[in-house]
């Protein structure tokens, strides 16, 4: 399972939660990769989503959230994730629309995904990565049954 930095960096990385502690962690070399990922699937994440038209105080019905997906240099899909809603704030500020935000265990989101795509968690941001979309994939087919 192949774990990349996300590109660009800002200021230094204070982590505010366990999941920014362990990731922090593994950038550094002091965690293992696998051993990461494997806490990750139960970490919860956050999840930027659509306003519902008329309804930007109302928080959307997880089933109808439509999450913020963008577009890789080939074109191809790659969902945006964060480790907390305050780590999103900045980066969100180009994504108007995208007002609202689930936080919600990382297995949620994949096993609501319809086909694997990539993923970026904590984009433009110092501790922060990607997943190809086959390591989504090979995440997917690991998870037990939703109880």
């Amino acid at each position: 399972m192949t774990m990349q930095p996300a590109m660009g960096q800002q200021e230094v990385f204070e982590p505010q939660n366990e999941l920014e502690r362990r990731l922090l962690s593994t950038l550094e070399g002091g965690m293992d990769g696998d051993d990461f990922i494997a806490s990750l699937l139960h970490a919860q994440v956050f999840m930027p989503v659509q306003d519902e038209p008329g309804e930007s105080e109302v928080a959307p019905h997880p089933a109808h959230a439509q999450p913020l997906v963008l577009q890789d240099e080939e074109g191809r899909p790659v969902l945006v994730l964060f480790t907390s809603p305050a780590r999103a704030k900045e980066f969100m500020q180009d994504f108007p629309d995208y007002g609202g935000g689930l936080l919600t265990e990382f297995s949620w989101v994949l096993r609501r995904m319809g086909s694997p795509v990539a993923i970026i968690v904590n984009p433009d941001q110092e501790a922060g990565f990607d997943l190809e979309a086959d390591s989504v994939a090979e995440l997917m087919a690991s998870l037990p049954p939703a109880a």
